[in-house]
């Protein structure tokens, strides 16, 4: 009887003995985190530390976080927009006023007053046409109840005494830029303040090819569906230009086989004054071009005049757009 106790007690006792030897083993496990159960056991809280992008991140010196804090960063920092850019050096910190335009703001300043500011290298559509109280809901959508920066280039003000900015948002959004990717500005080059320009003038593109906000055919009403196109626009008269305003025009040609209708139609640039409206009633026929001169004269089926005052067309660089009678952008041509 004594020797049956002494085995029970001698496989208690090894029974004993493996148990302390594998919670050992794996206690080693944990720390060193080199099984695939300790990875098991570890992934539940890397997925939750991961997945926290605002938390603190985790000490340097813990093995078993350091690759979690650098997957987190990657994945803040490849999905940032295109209209995102490093802040730039020397910014003024501001507020929103209010909302001039599309390009055009009041902002307050840090000192207490109040500055009306112009956005650099874009042009949005003028107070009262097609699309400009979306080019307002936008730029006031982007900047309202949020402090923003400011950064110059060349120039500091423009001849209405308007401060020249870009504007940036806290997290890098390039609002000049956002702006023309939405199709609610133009991009324009204002020498010599052209520090951004390329970078605009892609966006535009990008724009345009994506048919957003204005450059969408049916922005302003129903879309015409016409086959009309700027072929060309003589902008440097021959001489002074305000001397020879004939010496300025504009091709438009109807590619299509139909007749169009152009009653209403406007041909305009990238100013808020000048614009041209088609006489009424008059026919553009199909595959047949038209011209239209600056200056005066007797409109024929081939031959309209604008009879400006003055030179339209900017030498130094502008756009001419063809707006259909619902003001929808038929066609622009910039130069």
């Amino acid at each position: 009887m004594r020797q049956k106790a002494l085995i029970v007690v001698a496989v208690l006792f090894a029974a004993l003995s493996a148990a302390v030897a594998l919670f050992a083993a794996t206690s080693d496990v944990v720390v060193d985190g080199s099984t695939a159960t300790t990875l098991v056991s570890l992934s539940t809280s890397t997925v939750r530390t991961s997945t926290s992008t605002t938390a603190d991140p985790p000490p340097a010196t813990s093995s078993a976080t350091t690759t979690t804090p650098t997957t987190t960063t990657t994945t803040v920092a490849t999905s940032t927009t295109s209209t995102t850019l490093a802040l730039p050096p020397g910014t003024e910190q501001v507020t929103l006023a209010s909302v001039t335009d599309g390009d055009t703001v009041k902002v307050n300043m840090a000192d207490g007053t109040v500055e009306k500011v112009r956005l650099i290298g874009i042009n949005s559509t003028e107070s009262g046409e097609c699309f400009a109280e979306e080019a307002n809901a936008s730029l006031r959508s982007l900047l309202d109840r949020q402090q923003f920066a400011m950064t110059s280039d060349v120039s500091d003000r423009d001849r209405y005494d308007r401060l020249l900015r870009y504007l940036w948002l806290g997290n890098g959004v390039f609002v000049n830029e956002a702006q023309v990717v939405g199709g609610f500005a133009l991009a324009r080059d204002y020498p010599p303040d052209s520090q951004y320009s390329s970078r605009l003038a892609d966006a535009q593109r990008q724009a345009e090819a994506d048919q957003a906000g204005m450059w969408a055919p049916d922005a302003c009403g129903p879309e015409t569906g016409s086959d009309l196109r700027i072929t060309n626009v003589q902008y440097d008269a021959p001489g002074n230009d305000n001397e020879n305003l004939n010496g300025e025009w504009v091709d438009i040609a109807n590619f299509g086989v139909s007749a169009q209708t152009m009653s209403g139609w406007i041909l305009k640039d990238e100013s808020s004054s000048n614009r041209y409206r088609f006489p009424s009633g008059f026919t553009l026929d199909g595959d047949a071009p038209v011209r239209v001169y600056t200056g005066c004269g007797a409109d024929t089926a081939t031959d309209l005049f604008w009879c400006s005052d003055g030179a339209v067309w900017n030498n130094k660089g502008d756009t001419a757009f063809l707006l259909d009678s619902n003001g929808n952008i038929v066609d622009a041509l910039s130069y």
